[in-house]
């Protein structure tokens, strides 16, 4: 119990660290069951080359790549599930309005005259 309150950590906490000791020797966390993952590192830096070298690519493409370069067997959910992960996400670009000549003289016009204004102006 004192050592609880040293550490400022629940009770609980500290039983289960010190019955962890017992049986393992070890405080280290634990590989956890499950299925392993099936995109490698080598795959996923397969993946982001891929994506960084043609932005244009579908889905579709980028699995078989990735099926021919890493041999690996992967549908188009898990590659948009990965480049979601690694913060590749599909957005159109803004479409932003053509700047004509004529149009950006008369912007620097404006901004030469209005670049001496003051906040109430």
């Amino acid at each position: 119990m004192k050592i609880s309150l040293l550490l400022n950590i629940p009770w609980s906490a500290v039983i289960d660290i010190v019955s962890k000791w017992k049986q393992l020797g070890t405080t280290a966390t634990q590989p956890l069951s499950g299925r392993p993952r099936k995109m490698t590192e080598l795959g996923q830096r397969m993946l982001k080359r891929t994506v960084r070298r043609s932005h244009q690519l579908s889905l579709e493409s980028i699995a078989k790549d990735l099926q021919t370069s890493c041999g690996l067997q992967i549908s188009t959910k898990r590659v948009r599930r990965e480049l979601h992960g690694m913060g590749f996400h599909g957005r159109a670009a803004a479409s932003k309005p053509y700047i004509t000549k004529c149009n950006a003289k008369n912007l620097m016009q404006w901004c030469k005259v209005c670049c001496h204004w003051t906040l109430e102006q």
